[in-house]
């Protein structure tokens, strides 16, 4: 949605290209949507100025209704405008620097990955007195350099204060950040000395660095744990595939035939390209990295997901910098590390705007507090200075309320402790500020960036346009079901099923063994009988597959004779099948249940037209032609 035609106008003037009901509409914001928009459209009739003028006026209309139904004031709108909001505007609020020599240092470890163990003594992270958890670790340190991590963990790890864990192997963004550049900072076999995170205190071992094991692309045959025909056993399944398989029959041939991802399945089981930690199994990228050559396929094993086989197409290096910095940057800012950029941005805002301070407000801020802050229980005085100003960031006067009612927020955190008032009063001042100042400019960010601005009117309005739609078509047409018949009754030939055929089919890589399980379903043998005949424990020779098929499914081979009874023998997919034909299902009119989704995406067609002939009954549409006459003239001699 970023690509978009540059259009430079210099000093023309922005005219009024249409107003709707009063309201005006200018050529500028016009010629941004239609220039962002203009690669994206399929129908070349919108790529004409008046095709998408009709269109950009249908949008204006949609907006003015939702207005007029007040659906930007509702609670659910604005919580969900206002968290797009807030994650947008992240990408805005950083400092490039800072966050450039980040994501090198995150592309730097991304190439390796570690092997690790870590000793941690849990300490609170408000916690001043640090002394003796440090001494603590210290302590562990030695013993796991003279006795050893299986001995140390067996003696010193309790689950509660002190934690003694094999980490296995990690990489940038698995950590938290102060662990994680410890870890890459010790060499292999060595400890590092205690440091510090939010959990307490640490020291890792590192045990192995190895280069990162790329993206993999793979294929696999997958058996679901969940079958809806319950005789189907997926492990017995999953096996006897595989024996076809070193009996020499095709990898991609299988998966066609018997894989459940049927997203992959008729690519011959391909799946997109993959690293280590994107996939949701570990299990399974365990499986993928551990083959050693392009060609080589597993044995069957089990995820959380199913049974699978897989095979290994291609390995490839980690890609370049340039092509992971847009991720790197958007893992970044969500990371620790984004700490280390909001203090950045603090310090070039702070040369920015313009601030000062009131030099007298901590002093008074530390005598107002008490040991009840330790409770919980701490309360603004009554003659509490709350309209005193301060700090001021250019002209946004900040208060001794608003970091008074801060300074109430926070006993929390030093709740059972015994932590200095200066100390206090230091931090959270300093928090306070922080987040001040961030606040001051994410509420301007609006005035201060037009490409911010652009993209936060786009969001605001689709969204709004989304509850639009689902209040007036997309919930009417589902919950009108009087509606949703009549229209089905008026327009029900359209909606029809093609023949179908409701079979059993037996596959083989053999065509003599294709050929006796088809004389043996002629004799009326059944599948068990068919089954213990032709298969033994260690061959799979035929399996069989149930259920009922559109004639176009490519399952069924296109030159299938649809007739009942035990066909001839097909071959399709690179194997051979008999199929034997219980059902004939004509072609004809589906009913409204078996037609429903688009029946309902139709009716929703239908009610769109008419509502938008409605809108624009309600709301005067007026256009400037003399300027549209102009940005035609101006689109032309781009």
């Amino acid at each position: 949605m970023l690509l978009a035609f540059n259009f430079s106008f210099g000093q023309d003037k922005d005219d009024v290209l249409l107003t709707v009901d009063g309201d005006p509409i200018m050529t500028s914001e016009f010629l941004r949507v239609y220039n962002k928009n203009l690669d994206l459209v399929k129908d070349e009739s919108q790529k004409d100025i008046d095709g998408y003028l009709k269109l950009f006026t249908e949008y204006q209309l949609k907006l003015k209704e939702a207005k007029r139904l007040k659906l930007n004031e509702d609670a659910k709108y604005q919580r969900e405008f206002l968290r797009y909001k807030k994650q947008l505007t992240k990408n805005y609020l950083s400092e490039n620097k800072v966050t450039d020599v980040l994501v090198q240092e995150a592309y730097d470890r991304s190439n390796i990955d570690i092997k690790a163990s870590h000793v941690l003594v849990r300490l609170d992270e408000n916690a001043k007195d640090t002394l003796s958890a440090y001494n603590q670790v210290l302590t562990l340190r030695e013993h796991l350099l003279n006795e050893g991590f299986d001995k140390l963990k067996k003696e010193a790890h309790d689950g509660k204060t002190v934690f003694v864990e094999d980490l296995g192997y990690f990489s940038a963004f698995k950590m938290v950040y102060n662990f994680e550049t410890a870890a890459y900072n010790t060499a292999v076999g060595e400890i590092s000395m205690p440091f510090r995170t939010r959990f307490g205190y640490h020291v890792v071992k590192v045990d192995d660095k190895r280069p990162s094991r790329g993206t993999i692309t793979a294929a696999h045959i997958m058996i679901a744990l969940q079958q809806k025909d319950s005789l189907l056993d997926p492990e017995e399944r999953i096996n006897d595939i595989y024996k076809k398989m070193q009996q020499g029959e095709s990898f991609e041939s299988l998966a066609k035939q018997f894989s459940d991802d049927k997203s992959s399945a008729a690519k011959g089981g391909q799946l997109a390209p993959f690293k280590s930690g994107q996939l949701s199994s570990t299990k399974f990228e365990d499986e993928a990295f551990t083959l050693k050559n392009d060609g080589d396929i597993s044995e069957p094993f089990k995820t959380e997901y199913g049974w699978h086989i897989v095979k290994r197409i291609s390995l490839k290096p980690i890609q370049p910098l340039e092509d992971l910095k847009p991720s790197l940057e958007s893992r970044v800012k969500r990371d620790s590390r984004s700490k280390l950029i909001n203090a950045a941005m603090v310090k070039e805002l702070k040369k920015r705007y313009e601030i000062s301070y009131n030099s007298n407000a901590k002093a008074y801020f530390e005598s107002l507090l008490t040991n009840n802050y330790f409770t919980r229980s701490w309360r603004l005085p009554e003659d509490f200075k709350k309209d005193e100003e301060l700090f001021k960031i250019n002209d946004r006067s900040f208060t001794y309320n608003e970091f008074g009612r801060h300074l109430m927020s926070a006993q929390r955190i030093y709740m059972n402790k015994n932590t200095a008032f200066l100390n206090i009063i230091d931090k959270e001042f300093e928090s306070f500020f922080e987040k001040s100042i961030l606040q001051f400019r994410e509420d301007n960010l609006e005035l201060e960036n037009k490409d911010f601005a652009d993209i936060l009117k786009e969001y605001r309005d689709g969204l709004l346009l989304f509850d639009l739609m689902e209040k007036e078509v997309w919930n009417k047409a589902a919950k009108d079901t009087v509606g949703l018949e009549a229209y089905y009754e008026k327009y029900k030939s359209k909606y029809q099923w093609n023949e179908r055929v409701k079979v059993v089919m037996a596959s083989s890589a053999d065509k003599a063994v294709a050929e006796q399980a088809a004389k043996m379903m002629k004799r009326n043998k059944s599948e068990d009988d068919i089954n213990n005949a032709l298969n033994t424990e260690k061959e799979k020779n035929v399996i069989f597959t149930k259920g009922t098929f559109d004639f176009n499914d490519n399952k069924l081979p296109d030159d299938f004779e649809t007739k009942k009874g035990v066909s001839k023998i097909y071959e399709n997919n690179e194997a051979f099948h008999v199929i034997e034909v219980n059902d004939i299902l004509p072609a004809g009119v589906k009913t409204l249940e078996e037609a429903k989704g688009n029946v309902i995406n139709d009716y929703q067609a239908e009610l769109e037209t008419n509502w938008i002939k409605d809108l624009h009954d309600r709301f005067k549409i007026e256009v400037n032609e003399k300027a549209l006459k102009k940005v035609k003239k101006k689109i032309k001699k781009q």
